[in-house]
């Protein structure tokens, strides 16, 4: 390693580095807050004013930080946030964590990777790590990356370094955490590598070197597409199992048995998240560029693209049976984040859920403790508190995401009707003729 390398690995190794994370969401408030927990100084760069005045008072705005962990590392000045891209130029290593959606024609849209760059551009200096965290398509940190940095005179591997390191962060997940996820690192030189790994050990012991920033980058794209189709050959066994009068769920559990040879993947109202709708069609959208059409994943996304229309048939149906339309019928939606207990709605299938009830006539609620309002199409909804007269007063109660907050047990005994979508009732179905499930 050359001078500028062993300066920075020095700085590393001895937590004297400055480190700049920009976009301070789900990855970057974690990734920061470990980090400064391990004695290195952090100032996160974010556009949401909002968000950075809540930061630099302490205040969490994600379920997975706890006021109690952000609020000393900020009052020692470990932690810090601005929206302003000049800190950049005094950082030792620049971490990017910036969204990657897709666009409306399911194409890649790296503008805030762009965005983020282009800004960084005019304050890199000699010695610099940059690492990309956000998930992205294969080629992107030596394809887009890596030239802009070189347009400045800059030698990738001498005076300056670059490496890849795929996020994976898994929001609500209280076993697996920023700080024991193992982390995969590969840089543009084997010296990029070294110095990221040698960041990364400050957050977890475990740190996978990969050859390429582009084996790394298709590794982050497999996680997400592995669960993808996996979550889609559950929802198809939904499918099969209404046509031949078995529950999905007892089949899973029953096959669950098996100590090798199968990963228990369940049924739902659709997929949502910033990961798994999103990534597989990185990786197939790069590998079509190739002439090669990836089936497989295609499949997945369209079966699993295919539940919230699934969903609004069984609520229909369900009201049909019971002599009642969906135009004019109340439905009370029980949880609209993408997951359990955690205040995300990115890519909710709910969205889309709801938004289709109320176009076909349906009055609809709903309650999530951790979505006090929600933006729809034509208008907005407040929540509402599930009480025993509101469950009881609803045409149909829709389990969307099953929250721990959630009383199951006046559900199933207080409404006169539930669509499950998330088998929250399995203990009250044997006695309730008025559950239905996927």
């Amino acid at each position: 390693m050359n001078h500028w390398g062993n300066v920075l690995k020095e700085r590393l190794d001895t937590r004297t580095a400055r480190v700049c994370i920009v976009g301070m969401g789900y990855v970057g408030l974690s990734l920061g807050v470990e980090l400064a927990k391990a004695g290195l100084r952090v100032r996160g760069i974010d556009l949401d004013l909002e968000r950075v005045s809540l930061l630099n008072r302490g205040e969490s705005y994600l379920v997975d930080v706890a006021a109690d962990t952000l609020a000393p590392l900020v009052a020692a000045g470990t932690l810090s946030a601005t929206t302003s891209f000049e800190e950049a130029g005094s950082a030792d290593a620049i971490v990017i964590c910036v969204p990657t959606p897709l666009r409306k024609s399911k194409e890649p849209d790296i503008s805030f990777i762009l965005s983020a760059v282009e800004n960084l551009l005019p304050r890199l200096r000699q010695g610099q790590l940059m690492v990309l965290e956000s998930t992205t398509f294969p080629g992107t940190t030596e394809e887009v990356v890596q030239p802009r940095i070189e347009s400045l005179g800059r030698v990738i591997g001498d005076d300056y370094f670059l490496a890849f390191s795929p996020e994976r962060v898994d929001p609500g997940n209280k076993r697996f955490t920023t700080a024991n996820i193992p982390k995969v690192v590969g840089g543009v030189t084997p010296a990029c590598t070294e110095l990221a790994a040698s960041l990364y050990r400050h957050v977890t012991s475990s740190v996978f070197r990969a050859s390429s920033p582009r084996v790394a980058e298709t590794a982050k794209l497999l996680e997400n597409t592995f669960r993808s189709v996996n979550i889609a050959l559950a929802n198809e066994l939904a499918f099969a199992c209404r046509k031949i009068g078995v529950d999905p769920w007892e089949v899973i559990d029953a096959a669950a048995t098996k100590p090798f040879g199968f990963m228990p993947f369940y049924p739902g109202p659709g997929i949502g998240g910033h990961c798994i709708p999103v990534d597989p069609l990185y990786l197939s959208w790069k590998v079509r560029l190739t002439g090669y059409e990836a089936q497989f994943i295609a499949l997945a996304d369209q079966i699993n693209r295919n539940m919230p229309e699934h969903v609004v048939t069984l609520v229909s149906d369900a009201l049909n049976d019971r002599g009642k339309a969906v135009r004019a019928s109340s439905v009370l939606v029980m949880g609209i984040t993408y997951k359990p207990d955690v205040n995300d709605i990115r890519e909710s299938p709910a969205l889309e859920i709801i938004e289709m009830l109320a176009r076909k006539g349906a009055r609809v609620s709903y309650a999530d403790p951790f979505t006090p309002q929600l933006a729809i199409e034509g208008g907005k909804l407040t929540a509402v508190v599930p009480s025993p007269e509101a469950l009881a007063a609803a045409d149909c109660v829709l389990i969307l995401t099953n929250h721990s907050s959630f009383d199951y047990a006046t559900i199933a005994d207080r409404a006169s009707l539930v669509v499950d979508t998330r088998n929250a009732l399995k203990a009250y179905r044997g006695s309730r003729k008025s559950i239905v499930t996927l």
